[in-house]
């Protein structure tokens, strides 16, 4: 069976979707070929009654499993970057775009079963697929299916093999613990904006819910009735290079690996830090942006 391919989502059609009877339809039919023969043997009519109602049950779930799936938008949500060797969570988003509801949505695997899910009727559910994260890079959403036995589970339908254009950025696995190696260029530099453990009196503020009484200013309190907070900014802060020529002697992505650990713990110990790779070179900073932008360096080196 050739592929559903689409750059962001798509939608199943009719062409999409198979279906077969379940080992529970198949006894059901079985069971309805014996019903008909004793009708026909006795002449009853109430077992052709039984016979016949039981038959246009069959049908009309046949055409409620069809319609589970059809017409069903799939697309593909976000994905949080993860180190290797981790589970990246991959979002799908499944909009129903009809006023009947869509119950027992399956998202299927390499043929087996992952996620189950109900999507009301004119509204989105979102389903997360787990993908083991083997080596650092951009790793790929794998083709998935949907499928579903509702209502009754004589019938099972399935869509063609999915694929949608979303990947996920795996970082580095990084290594144990180990001490920073010095960089020539390490150095220490005038801390910028307010810090509340900082040495230099910048001024004071309005006092707002949830600011701690540690850095209240009580003598102002005293004087005028208003709470006010004082602020502090200046010292020194540690400026350490990052540098992948301080790591001789290491393969490539053991340096990698390293250069992901000392991302981690100067980030923990609220440092500035730059990154130095043979093809990139990433200015001091720090912060989440910043942590995150030396990662993604790592991961996608020589990729």
């Amino acid at each position: 069976m050739s592929a559903v391919t689409a750059p962001v989502d798509t939608v199943l059609g009719r062409r999409q979707l198979y279906m077969l009877p379940t080992r529970h339809g198949l006894l059901f039919a079985l069971v309805l070929a014996v019903l008909l023969l004793a009708a026909i043997n006795y002449g009853n009519g109430l077992a052709y009654a039984l016979t016949f109602l039981l038959a246009s049950v069959a049908v009309v779930s046949m055409l409620h499993t069809h319609r589970n799936l059809h017409r069903l938008r799939i697309a593909a949500g976000a994905c949080a970057p993860v180190f290797a060797g981790q589970i990246a969570q991959f979002e799908i988003v499944l909009t129903n775009n009809t006023p009947a509801s869509r119950f027992g949505i399956l998202l299927s695997q390499n043929n087996e079963e992952q996620v189950r899910v109900d999507v009301p009727a004119l509204n989105s559910a979102s389903v997360a697929l787990g993908v083991t994260a083997r080596r650092r890079g951009r790793l790929p959403l794998p083709p998935f299916k949907l499928a579903t036995r509702f209502p009754l589970g004589l019938l099972y339908s399935w869509s063609r093999p999915i694929h949608l254009q979303q990947f996920c950025l795996v970082y580095p696995a990084p290594s144990t613990p180990m001490p920073f190696r010095a960089s020539p260029a390490e150095a220490l530099r005038p801390e910028q904006g307010l810090r509340p453990d900082g040495d230099d009196f910048i001024g004071v503020r309005e006092f707002l819910p949830g600011d701690s009484s540690r850095h209240v200013d009580w003598k102002a309190f005293a004087r005028t009735g208003i709470l006010a907070i004082k602020q502090f900014g200046g010292g020194y802060q540690t400026l350490v290079w990052l540098d992948w020529d301080v790591l001789e002697g290491l393969d490539t992505e053991a340096r990698l690996s390293v250069l992901c650990r000392w991302v981690l713990d100067a980030d923990a110990a609220g440092m500035h830090y730059g990154l130095r790779l043979p093809d990139t070179t990433i200015t001091p900073d720090h912060g989440e942006a910043h942590q995150h932008r030396c990662l993604k360096a790592l991961a996608l080196f020589q990729v």
